[in-house]
């Protein structure tokens, strides 16, 4: 089972998916996180970013949750590769190549959860803390799983202490009606 939290930054995806770790710990037998790569990127981020600093990332992201799969039972990540995808279309644009690549590996995720602007950034050494910035990137993430029609559940901006419960009931809900067999990554085919 692989969740993502995604979403622009500063929202809370990362103490929530602590929080959610804790909690499938108790449940499964190995549960990981793949942190959000873009804090140990070494290249510019945030609205300086390259090309190079998000194929960077994008790469760097798969790679992490494909070790992760094989290792365990359930991976929470602290992102999608769509999301991390906006900072470069914010900063140049499509990307061709790169947006098949994003669109691929968006089918590989079972779960996504969109958390809701609502925190005050705080400046943590790492993220542009420009609030215009942040809904920028906020509207680019919901136009992109718009456009591509991505499966995924909004949690409410209104009431934060309910989230990690809804999450819970989701995934317990889907789990008793999904099959018992886990999602095998499939090579996509020339046409595809």
């Amino acid at each position: 089972m692989k969740i993502a939290f995604i979403g622009t930054h500063g929202v809370g995806k990362t103490t929530l998916c602590y929080h959610l770790a804790g909690i499938l710990k108790k449940k499964l037998n190995s549960v990981d996180i793949v942190k959000e790569v873009a804090r140990s990127c070494p290249l510019p981020i945030n609205r300086d970013t390259t090309l190079a600093a998000q194929s960077w990332i994008l790469h760097t992201q798969i790679a992490m949750e494909i070790a992760s799969q094989h290792q365990h039972e359930a991976v929470i990540c602290d992102r999608s590769v769509l999301d991390n995808y906006a900072y470069l279309v914010h900063a140049g644009g499509v990307h061709p190549v790169l947006d098949q690549l994003v669109s691929y590996w968006m089918t590989t995720y079972d779960y996504l959860f969109k958390v809701p602007v609502g925190l005050v950034l705080q400046q943590d050494g790492v993220r542009d803390t420009e609030a215009e910035f942040q809904l920028e990137i906020d509207r680019l993430v919901d136009q992109m799983l718009q456009e591509r029609g991505l499966r995924h559940y909004n949690l409410s901006g209104s009431n934060r202490e309910i989230w990690i419960a809804f999450v819970m009931s989701v995934v317990e809900r889907e789990a008793r009606t999904a099959p018992s067999s886990p999602r095998q990554m499939s090579l996509p085919m020339q046409g595809d």
